[in-house]
């Protein structure tokens, strides 16, 4: 019998597996970096061990840390939660070589799925359908388009779509080298892009006695960047033929490397599949999904607490719970969405969600998160905030459920994506189900449209209201009528600015400019409006005027809102045009071959390369022009709003006009 667990592992995985070993006796220990010293991980264990340094490859990428900090801590086991060394066969070694139990696959298991190429040689064996490789030096205009892929990784990097052969040089050169950076290996595939397909996964489960369990089906198409941001079991729409096809590939690819443990075996299916095309394999993940808690949800089990029942020995049931309802899970991330969503830092003044205890199983809600109120999001990681997932006896009342607890979720501090979920899960197309990967690049103009003007204008009089009864005296009047006070405010993400005016009256405060608006009640943390006689209560949260890491702003509801002075500040000045700043904090992984100052570069030419929270990021040239300035060096942590470089634009005058 295990009797005390150490996590591979931060953030929100480490508190998924920490809360099953409370409830099963085990107890836990955890490892962290040093930004993740006050981690909520680490602050949940019995027991923790520093990793020294702040990134992976010095910390979480570290096995020979790990192992003896399991040793030093006496934990007589590890899990690897997913990420970071879950996947790594000689880490899966070293744990067993040092006497601990490893609660995963067998190294022999992990080794062969490894590698993507080396895995669809594998499955082709055992009879798995899948996509046929394309050489890339070989490919032709019939093969376009194609899908280039990590062979050694998955989450997105690596990958590209390449839909011109002139560019394909070019996207192997770009995808190779962010393989290397982020798994250490640049071998890179490609096989034909399936447009307009559905990514559906059979989650697994298998013990060492011979049973393998196919627990259900989850569709994960809904995808932005190639990164998963819903995923739902079961996967809707599939016939009861294509279903069984799924679990017996599923099962197949299981037994043909002798899995024991929890995995995925993720497949690629045509929208259509009525032409007999698909299901496709493409991976198989072999460690714990992050979307494994809405199959937890629909089959009312506990996934940790069975990988650590088949690690200490134990059988499985012959057959795994009939499945029960739907559920659907969102991925809050901090992004900012008024800048192309890029990863946010800062301070989480709070973190609710209504009716959503963390862990909770069963019809209802349950959050599954790394994070705490007054915790900081760092650079050093994903933008992961939390997962919130929804269960109900139909997609329908899942669907409703979740989007209107992220509507009234509070999430104060650095931005979300928590907008785009709720308008998706509210979306006709996808409520009607179901989804493939191009959804969100085809909705996204609609989906990330502003807000209803007068309810966001509504949400600036909230604020104004909010902050004049903060200053004191908010009721008090003068006999003889003078201005009214002003107040402005910018929305974000789409930057509308809003200019409050209102009155100090003998009644108290009256909005100007507000036909059918009513002040009941005004607060420092609570406004009540009788709008066209309806009352509606606005709740107003202000951390900034203390804490300089959200400028001042104001949230109202799912509004937020930054102060503007009255008058510009005079010594404030404007960045040189050109100039390219950093969009958000991270560290340049690399330069453009051959860039130097004073090269002529073209518009939308990637000049660097920024590495933030997992994933890679270009920095483009805004303008065809002359690179005048270069800030940027590989491996240079930068803030964000940092000078990288400055490509002044070529001007051409009327006399060149007139000669050329």
């Amino acid at each position: 019998m295990i009797s005390s667990v150490l996590v591979a592992n931060r953030g929100e995985i480490a508190c998924r597996v920490f809360r099953t070993c409370r409830a099963l006796g085990i107890a836990t220990v955890a490892v962290h970096s040093d930004p993740d010293a006050g981690a909520l991980h680490v602050r949940e264990a019995d027991a923790t061990v520093r990793l020294p340094g702040a990134a992976p490859t010095d910390t979480y990428l570290r096995g020979d840390l790990i192992v003896r900090a399991a040793l030093a801590a006496g934990a007589d086991a590890v899990h690897p939660g997913y990420g970071f060394l879950s996947e790594s066969a000689d880490f899966a070694r070293a744990v067993t070589d040092a006497g601990l139990v490893w609660i995963g696959p067998p190294a022999e298991a992990i080794e062969a799925m490894a590698s993507k190429t080396r895995a669809k040689r594998v499955m082709a064996a055992a009879g798995v359908p899948l996509l046929a490789p394309v050489e890339p030096g070989a490919a032709a205009e019939a093969d376009l388009p194609l899908l280039l892929k990590a062979a050694a990784g998955g989450g997105g990097r690596g990958m590209r779509v390449v839909r011109d052969l002139a560019a394909l040089d070019a996207e192997l050169a770009s995808a190779r080298a962010e393989a290397e950076a982020a798994f250490g290996d640049a071998e890179v595939f490609a096989e034909p892009y399936v447009e307009g397909a559905r990514h559906v996964e059979v989650q697994i489960l298998a013990d060492a006695h011979g049973t393998v369990w196919t627990v259900g089906t989850r569709d994960c198409s809904l995808q932005r960047r190639h990164q998963k941001v819903v995923e739902e079991s079961p996967a809707p729409g599939l016939t009861d033929a294509m279903r069984a096809t799924l679990y017996a590939a599923a099962e197949a690819a299981a037994r043909a490397i002798d899995y024991v443990g929890a995995g995925t075996v993720e497949f690629l299916l045509p929208r259509e599949p009525a032409d007999g095309r698909g299901p496709y394999f493409l991976e198989m993940n072999t460690r714990l999904q992050v979307e494994h808690p809405v199959t937890e949800a629909v089959y009312g089990l506990d996934l940790v607490a069975l990988q650590i029942a088949v690690a200490e020995g134990g059988w499985l049931p012959p057959t795994p719970p009939e499945p029960r309802g739907h559920a659907v899970e969102a991925r809050l991330y901090a992004e900012d969405p008024g800048r192309g969503y890029a990863p946010q830092t800062g301070r989480l003044h709070r973190l609710w969600i209504p009716g959503a205890p963390s862990g909770a199983v069963g019809v209802g809600l349950r959050t599954d998160t790394g994070y705490a109120t007054h915790d900081t999001v760092t650079p050093h990681y994903d933008p992961l905030l939390a997962k919130v997932v929804a269960h109900a006896p139909t997609r329908p009342e899942a669907l409703r459920l979740l989007a209107r607890a992220l509507e009234r979720a509070e999430l104060h501090g650095p931005y979300t994506n928590r907008d785009l979920l709720v308008r998706t899960l509210r979306h006709p197309e996808f409520a009607a189900g179901p989804p493939d990967t191009g959804f969100l690049d085809r909705a996204l103009p609609e989906l990330t449209a502003p807000r209803d003007g007068r309810d966001a204008r509504l949400a600036a009089l909230a604020a104004a209201l909010a902050e004049a009864s903060a200053a004191g005296r908010p009721g008090a009047w003068r006999n003889v009528p003078s201005q009214p006070q002003h107040k402005r405010y910018r929305s974000h993400p789409d930057g509308t600015e809003h200019e409050i005016r209102y009155w100090s009256t003998r009644q108290g405060l009256e909005p100007e400019d507000f036909p059918g608006v009513r002040v009941v009640d005004a607060a420092p943390d609570r406004v009540v409006l009788e709008i066209d006689g309806v009352g509606r209560t606005f709740p107003v949260a202000v951390y900034g005027a203390y804490d300089t890491y959200d400028d001042g702003r104001i949230h109202v509801g799912p509004h937020t809102l930054t102060p503007l002075p009255r008058f510009p500040d005079p010594t404030t000045r404007p960045a040189e045009p050109g100039s390219l700043l950093a969009p958000m904090p991270g560290t340049v992984v690399r330069i453009a071959d051959g860039l130097a100052v004073g090269a002529p570069v073209t518009a939308g030419q990637p000049l660097l390369w920024l590495e933030a929270m997992k994933m890679e990021h270009r920095v483009v040239a805004p303008t065809a022009g002359t690179l005048t300035a270069l800030r940027a060096a590989p491996g240079r942590q930068v803030e964000v709003g940092e000078l990288l470089a400055v490509v002044t634009e070529n001007v051409v005058t009327e006399t060149e006009e007139r000669t050329s």
